[in-house]
């Protein structure tokens, strides 16, 4: 038992270092600063897309009153998802962030209100307590991850400071053949990471590839193309049990 706890260990220190790795070869590589902005019409689209059926899965479940939610981003990145909770209604001192990397909480420090907490650190170990979040988003991040032990340490611990009742917002792809250093995430996969929760999936987002030809050309054209099986991301809201009797 203690050969196999220190293998896990092992395993997630040798896949933190590659993930840290992975994102400094990124932000040394200029076509990536543009890539995910708004400023990218392909970008912009997903985003919009994406802010839509986020939104109808809030109201869904009916919370409609974000100013009293707790709200937790894993890989807050440099702080734009928090940004936008923020913008459709989060207290600012009710979220929190964490990230890996030591730049990107240095830059959302930068672009968020003062009242956010933010913390650098590994999501496999949350310094929160149990259920004090109401909502917690991940947004692509569970995709960069290689290794199944680790991804499998990140969920429990997403259940674990998830409140009775409350939300994982999960948002990731299930298909990216050109990237070796991500894997997409089935979801059949996302049951198996948070068991005996309640899911309610949505495949959305026209593929990134054929995004970037066809919006800045035709905007309609792509969005009609969207309806169509050319998915390529699940969004998902995950309900943690009110009662596990």
């Amino acid at each position: 038992m203690r050969i196999r706890y220190g293998y896990i260990v092992e395993t997630q220190m040798i896949e933190r270092q590659r993930i840290e790795q992975e994102y400094q070869r990124r932000a040394c590589n200029s076509a990536y600063s543009t890539l995910y902005t708004a400023l990218n019409p392909a970008s912009l689209h997903a985003l919009h897309s994406r802010e839509r059926a986020l939104l109808a899965l809030l109201q869904r479940h009916g919370i409609t009153d974000l100013t009293i939610m707790r709200v937790l981003d894993i890989g807050c990145g440099s702080g734009g998802e928090l940004l936008r909770w923020i913008g459709y209604g989060c207290t600012p001192a009710h979220c929190v962030g964490i990230d890996l990397m030591p730049d990107r909480i240095a830059r959302a420090r930068q672009r968020l209100p003062e009242a956010v907490q933010l913390q650098r650190g590994d999501a496999s170990l949350l310094p929160y307590p149990d259920a004090s979040v109401d909502i917690i988003t991940q947004f692509t991040v569970f995709s960069s991850i290689l290794e199944p032990c680790m991804r499998q340490a990140i969920a429990a611990e997403m259940l674990r400071v998830l409140c009775p009742g409350g939300m994982i917002v999960w948002y990731d792809f299930w298909l990216n053949p050109t990237n070796q250093q991500t894997q997409g995430i089935h979801l059949n996969e996302i049951k198996r990471l948070f068991p005996n929760c309640h899911y309610d999936p949505r495949c959305i987002t026209l593929a990134p590839p054929l995004a970037r030809r066809i919006v800045p050309h035709s905007w309609l054209f792509a969005s009609l193309l969207e309806k169509l099986p050319l998915r390529t991301h699940w969004l998902v809201g995950i309900r943690k049990p009110v009662s596990t009797q």
